[in-house]
């Protein structure tokens, strides 16, 4: 059962959560059955979901996904739906944002990765779309990050380029 794996991860990486405790935390999901299933989705497709905190703005519990690796069920996307439309020549099977939109995860920003990153290493070997400007994207850019050589970097790709090693990482309010 997911409340079982979150609970084995959240005790696991303590460290990740400093201020929060389990109580708080299945509280809080038991509340909301639906971002249960949220959860699940991103466990099932190898996210690896667990709590880094709460959210700033909001007070919330953030959940992040926490696969050293971006997940290998979300790779091989290009960014958006209108990238992938104009993509003529072999398409990718789907795009990053269409999938979260569609499941309710949001793709992590410039920020929530760079924070993500501060509760441990990621994306050492893959890289992760994350949420694009406006003033970018409607250029044909997309920004996406990754670690490399111990330092996180943020680079452009055209929105339609996509790779497998590249996918994206969500987070969730709870």
């Amino acid at each position: 059962m997911i409340i079982d794996i979150l609970k084995e991860r959240f005790n696991k990486n303590k460290d990740r959560h400093p201020m929060l405790e389990w109580e708080q935390v299945e509280n809080a999901l038991l509340a909301d059955p639906l971002k249960l299933a949220v959860l699940e989705w991103m466990e099932e497709s190898g996210g690896e979901p667990d709590t880094i905190g709460l959210d700033e703005k909001t007070g919330r519990i953030l959940f992040c996904d926490c696969a050293k690796e971006t997940p290998a069920g979300r790779r091989s996307l290009c960014y958006d739906r209108e990238a992938l439309l104009s993509r003529k020549k072999n398409p990718p099977l789907g795009d990053a944002v269409t999938q979260a939109n569609e499941i309710g995860v949001h793709l992590l920003d410039e920020a929530l990765y760079d924070r993500l990153q501060r509760t441990g290493e990621y994306d050492l070997k893959t890289s992760s779309w994350i949420n694009t400007p406006e003033e970018i994207r409607s250029r044909g850019g997309a920004l996406f990050c990754e670690r490399r050589y111990e330092r996180v970097f943020t680079f452009h790709n055209g929105a339609d380029s996509y790779y497998s090693v590249r996918g994206w990482r969500g987070y969730l309010l709870v």
